[in-house]
């Protein structure tokens, strides 16, 4: 789908690799509705957009928030005419512990926000978008998603469930004006520890660690490229790429070599 003229919702677009996304539809000539929780993360996105400030829209929403999501679509719809695609990007990781030692609200914050976060949205808008003449669904997953990361048990079995949900919606809208891509992100340099509440023992970060991350601008790039190129799937990074060559050749060996990766970031 080619991004011009259309009305695209994106969801954690305060920061990172969704204020990316944002100014990059922007700068292609779209129109977007730019939703997150934080309203001032969401205010400075705004301020980065201020040449496009016509065509952009902010949304302080919580989509764990099925009463407010269930609201957005005919917001959206008021402010700009239409909606044409939604990239449900909004994410959180878990505290990096092992699962004997994750909490049951941990638990549930991070299923809320990346699972029922993407269906709430989903099942609000997938009504309108069937109505426009061509239409597109991007779902944020991560190389958590088909990749075991100690630390992130949670996490990726979250990312494991928006995995098959986005290809499951696919094959059901096959022969349809909706098209959908699956986006697996490998280490980008955002700051979503913080974002998520999460602090990593012994004082380092996933942000800060020797795994080299890419910039969130390059991987909106590949992801906006990826929705009008109605890609399937895409891998954002070379660490995703590699990790899923070697996770299919061998998907033990790739468990044990994460390991070696992440154990820093996992208390003793």
């Amino acid at each position: 789908m080619d991004v011009q003229n259309k009305v695209i919702v994106v969801t954690g677009a305060g920061s990172g690799m969704g204020r990316e996304i944002v100014l990059n539809l922007l700068a292609k000539g779209a129109s977007v509705a730019a939703v997150d929780m934080n309203a001032t993360a969401l205010q400075e996105t705004a301020h980065l957009a201020a040449d496009k400030k016509a065509s952009l829209a902010t949304f302080v929403l919580n989509v764990t928030d099925k009463g407010a999501v269930d609201a957005l679509p005919e917001k959206v719809i008021a402010h700009f005419g239409a909606v044409d695609g939604v990239i449900n990007n909004a994410g959180i990781i878990q505290p990096f512990v092992r699962l004997n030692d994750l909490k049951f609200d941990a638990i549930e914050r991070v299923l809320n926000v990346n699972l029922y976060g993407t269906l709430y949205m989903l099942k609000a808008f997938l009504p309108h978008l069937l109505n426009r003449p061509v239409a597109h669904v991007a779902n944020v997953s991560s190389m958590g998603g088909f990749l075991p990361v100690p630390g992130q048990t949670v996490y990726g079995a979250s990312k494991a469930a928006v995995k098959l949900l986005t290809e499951g919606l696919y094959a059901e809208l096959l022969y349809t004006n909706v098209k959908v891509t699956l986006v697996y992100p490998g280490a980008i340099g955002t700051n979503i520890a913080a974002n998520s509440g999460v602090s990593i023992s012994g004082g380092s970060s996933a942000e800060s660690s020797s795994i080299k991350m890419l910039a969130p601008a390059k991987a909106a790039e590949i992801i906006v490229n990826a929705i009008e190129n109605d890609r399937y799937s895409v891998l954002v990074g070379s660490d995703a790429k590699f990790m899923d060559f070697i996770y299919r050749l061998n998907p033990k060996g790739a468990a044990n070599f994460i390991y070696k990766q992440m154990k820093s970031l996992l208390p003793a």
